[in-house]
């Protein structure tokens, strides 16, 4: 009798394994393992995006009428900064029942409540209605923690989903999906947004298009949920189980046996968070600002707002539209960095793409300003080999921080070290990045260098990192 390749492998599978993890092997597809993995984080990061989006286009006014221009800005990246604080808390939360009862039921639930989170701000009353000049910051405050406390969870599960199910010498390559996320996030949430500006008028955006991207998070939720529940609890995890090392309790357990690869882990990722959200966010407030005291003024009489050029500071003067085209154009070079990290770093290891794309991190920032102000062909150019450089930082990280803990306590570490990363690096980012643009009077020489310091110290973490595209992913258990 014939016996078929699927058959024979399976029946290898299953001399080393139990029967429960070789059916995990065999139900946990590629297709269906980074379709769920690339999925989750599109769906958590086009909800990030249009949180980041909307405070730069819309918030400062909705939320925070009273105040002047430049602190309704403020204010607005202020509340945004509230998600990097309670990221942590995520990673704790979910980091606890990631490595206690898994990760499949960890991602659905983190899932959940960053997308009601989102639901919710795409229904929440302004600061304009009656009675809500207080409650609208308040309740947008509240609903910002909690996109953050999912996020927190999300991006290690999908990076463990990815990583756990890989291959062998494939863990980077299946790992950029969760990290495609990220520019796919970006993109959809942007066109969304650039289809409502071009489809209504301004009065109607301000007044409800703006809602629309976070009312679409409903679909893209259940489109996640579905194909999540498809799919078995990782090989790794069910190892972990068998061998009953099952941590029970990670947070002190990674603590103790971990602290150091906790600290590495977290300061790696600072600069690329900081390149990150200099390359979205700020740039997305400078370029779109005006960029003359005339233009300024007739932006506030179009919106039926008094003008004071005292506190004016000039941007690039670019429509916010136009500059969120060429934003897109520099995310499909994010993409492409991201995607070929992955061939990269499988072959010529970790640390050596992490640390090319840092020392290039540094460069770039010193160099922003004149490349910038180089014309619409230097702002192009600018913003394609800046994502593209982020993207070789960003792209192997799904599979470097997990690969510095053991497997028990996997989930948790690497959530921290991530998160962490994000409250140092991305936490004060984009209100430090303003308030240097607006202290040099228009110029971002002191921007770019701030830049440039965040990913020298990225480097120097990164270098006292071990080398860990070797590392006995399954079996290695604290």
């Amino acid at each position: 009798m014939s016996v078929t390749n699927d058959q024979a492998s399976a029946e290898v599978t299953t001399t080393g394994d139990s029967a429960k993890v070789a059916a995990a092997r065999k139900a946990n597809t590629p297709g269906r393992v980074l379709t769920a993995s690339m999925v989750g984080t599109t769906i958590e990061f086009f909800d990030f995006y249009a949180y980041a989006t909307a405070s730069s286009l819309v918030f400062p006014a909705l939320f925070f009428p009273n105040q002047t221009s430049t602190t309704q800005l403020l204010a607005s990246f202020a509340v945004f900064g509230v998600a990097f604080v309670a990221r942590p808390l995520g990673s704790v939360l979910f980091g606890h029942f990631g490595d206690r009862i898994g990760r499949k039921k960890t991602l659905v639930a983190s899932l959940l409540i960053m997308g009601l989170a989102t639901v919710l701000i795409g229904v929440l009353p302004t600061a304009h209605a009656p009675g809500w000049l207080i409650l609208a910051p308040l309740f947008l405050v509240i609903l910002r923690f909690a996109q953050g406390l999912g996020l927190g969870g999300e991006w290690s599960g999908a990076a463990l989903l990815a990583t756990e199910n890989a291959p062998k010498g494939k863990r980077a390559l299946f790992g950029i999906f969760p990290q495609l996320g990220a520019p796919a996030g970006f993109i959809g949430a942007n066109l969304v947004f650039l289809a409502i500006a071009a489809l209504v008028s301004e009065e109607a955006f301000l007044s409800w298009g703006w809602r629309v991207p976070f009312l679409l998070s409903a679909l893209l939720v259940a489109v996640g949920l579905y194909v999540r529940f498809q799919l078995m609890e990782t090989p790794a995890f069910q190892k972990a189980e068998e061998a009953q090392k099952v941590a029970k309790a990670p947070l002190g357990q990674v603590f103790r046996t971990s602290w150091w690869p906790l600290i590495l882990g977290t300061m790696a990722m600072v600069g690329t968070y900081v390149v990150f959200y200099f390359m979205t966010s700020f740039t997305l407030t400078w370029g779109s600002s005006p960029a003359t005291v005339e233009q300024a003024a007739a932006a506030a009489a179009a919106a039926g707002n008094s003008f004071d050029p005292t506190g004016f500071v000039p941007g690039l003067g670019y429509e916010k539209t136009e500059f969120l085209t060429y934003l897109i154009i520099g995310e499909l070079a994010f993409a492409a960095a991201i995607f070929a990290s992955g061939f990269l770093t499988d072959r010529f290891g970790r640390k050596r793409i992490l640390l090319i794309g840092t020392a290039l991190s540094i460069v770039y920032g010193l160099v922003a300003q004149p490349l910038f102000t180089a014309g619409t062909a230097g702002v192009v150019v600018a913003l394609v080999v800046g994502f593209a450089f982020v993207g070789l930082t960003f792209g192997p990280m799904a599979a470097f921080l997990p690969e510095l803990f053991p497997v028990n306590v996997r989930y948790t570490g690497s959530a921290i070290a991530y998160n962490m990363g994000s409250v140092i690096g991305a936490g004060p980012a984009p209100f430090v990045l303003i308030a240097l643009w607006q202290n040099e009077g228009g110029s971002i020489w002191s921007v770019g260098v701030y830049v440039a310091l965040a990913s020298a110290v990225c480097a120097v973490f990164i270098a006292l990192c071990r080398e860990t595209k070797d590392a006995d992913y399954e079996n290695e258990i604290a």
